[in-house]
């Protein structure tokens, strides 16, 4: 079944996130915006659990959710022990959302318009999408952290 390939590259990829949050030196090291960029490791954990709990856990999964996006970016939601345990929340929704799909829901219409220049959006080409702005946003989570980490890590503390 697809949808196992799914669950295991979600669990996966979720779990990195939540190390890589874990490992920051400290609850400010989370926050320092790094020359040239606009988002924080902090906004962009805060992002990627509104998204992931908007589009699988209340679209798939019937999980109650109300997203600020707006709030992820421009506002502190959580401390880093809050992101860790909003992380643990997080993965099972997704992993009961994703893994109780079936074929024929993977390749049925996603009941919400995810990505403008695809008319026919399937559930599984959403899921697809989702792991793809997953991985995306963790490769630049671990390149602000290691660059935090890399810096005087007694600056952020």
């Amino acid at each position: 079944m697809e949808n196992e390939i799914i669950v295991q590259l979600f669990d996966r990829d979720l779990k990195k996130l939540r190390d890589e949050i874990e490992k920051y030196p400290s609850e400010e090291s989370l926050w320092v915006r790094l020359p040239g960029t606009i988002n924080t490791g902090g906004n962009l954990c805060q992002h990627l659990i509104g998204n992931l709990r908007t589009y699988v856990g209340l679209t798939l999964g019937n999980v109650h959710y109300v997203r600020n996006r707006d709030a992820e970016f421009a506002e502190r939601l959580f401390t880093k022990t809050e992101l860790i345990a909003e992380l643990d929340k997080l993965l099972p929704i997704v992993l009961k959302s994703v893994g109780e799909l079936s074929d024929a829901q993977l390749g049925s219409e996603y009941p919400r318009n995810v990505l403008d220049m695809f008319p026919n959006q399937t559930t599984e080409l959403v899921l697809t999408h989702l792991l793809t702005h997953l991985s995306y946003h963790l490769g630049q989570i671990n390149y602000h952290r290691r660059w935090i980490s890399a810096a005087n890590p007694d600056q952020f503390s």
